[in-house]
């Protein structure tokens, strides 16, 4: 029986490739959007893209990475040992003299695998990056779509296993954040301005880590009855509220790790005084 979606005999067949096949609507043009759809990925891959370039200058760089009290978050912990001397700070020497480039690349693998393999961002790079699709009801230009069935997509079943890594890593940023009261001659009871930027990082940090997908189903994934576990429940219920935010406390956790290793980096360098608030 006829639709009213099949092309005419005299019409080409809209073109193979994507959604564009035999048993879609004949539609010659490639999307019927009017609005500047583009504007959203192009946004989102030029967001990532610079937060890539950065951390990856950063994370090479093997310098002005420590000023006392403050470490950055992309070399802690610090586990070389050639890693400079921090009292009482992240300094596990589990890598010994072998290891000879920068430090960062040692522990920057599970919050960027974190990142990376992240619900939210599988979309924002799915889209930005590798337009499957670039924007909703706009036709994906790949002539098949294989899913997450392989490689390198099939990491991306990953994402559980980093979470845990993701929440080892946060705790210890805490503990960095927890010695930036004190001042460069590691004196407690002092607070600087890069406290508070490593306050508000890390407040960041633990939003968007607790927001994942991944711990709301361990919070309350399996349960069948809610009544039976009214504590799970609860923290199921705030979880939720934090997954609602999760794109937004994405994109504000990754400018404020990146400002704060900038942070660090203007103390470090000389460029910067941090200023003592008591």
């Amino acid at each position: 029986m006829a639709t009213g979606t099949e092309p005419p005999a005299t019409e080409p067949l809209p073109q193979r490739g994507g959604v564009r096949t035999r048993t879609r609507a004949a539609i010659s043009a490639p999307h019927l959007r009017t609005d500047r759809w583009w504007l959203a990925p192009a946004a989102t891959a030029a967001g990532l893209l610079a937060f890539i370039v950065y951390s990856t200058w950063r994370a090479f760089a093997d310098e002005h990475y420590y000023a006392a009290p403050y470490v950055s978050p992309f070399y802690s912990p610090c586990l070389a040992e050639r890693c400079e001397p921090m009292r009482g700070g992240p300094n596990w020497e589990i890598f010994g003299g072998w290891w000879g480039i920068s430090p960062a690349i040692i522990i920057l693998i599970f919050p960027l695998g974190f990142r990376l393999t992240c619900y939210y961002y599988r979309k924002a790079y799915y889209r930005g990056f590798w337009a499957s699709p670039p924007a909703c009801a706009v036709a994906e230009p790949h002539q098949k779509y294989s899913g997450e069935t392989r490689f390198p997509l099939i990491l991306q079943n990953l994402h559980r296993y980093f979470f845990y890594a993701a929440l080892l890593v946060a705790g210890i940023l805490t503990y960095d954040t927890v010695l930036a009261f004190r001042d460069e001659n590691y004196e407690w009871g002092h607070m600087g301005l890069g406290t508070l930027v490593f306050l508000v990082n890390i407040v960041l940090i633990w939003a968007y880590t607790l927001s994942c997908h991944s711990c709301r189903h361990i919070v309350g994934g399996k349960l069948k009855h809610f009544s039976r576990h009214p504590v799970r429940y609860r923290m199921w219920q705030w979880v939720g509220k934090l997954n609602a935010r999760h794109m937004q406390l994405a994109w504000a956790s990754l400018v404020s790790v990146a400002l704060a290793d900038f942070y660090v980096y203007l103390v470090a360098s000389g460029a910067f005084d941090d200023p003592r608030l008591f």
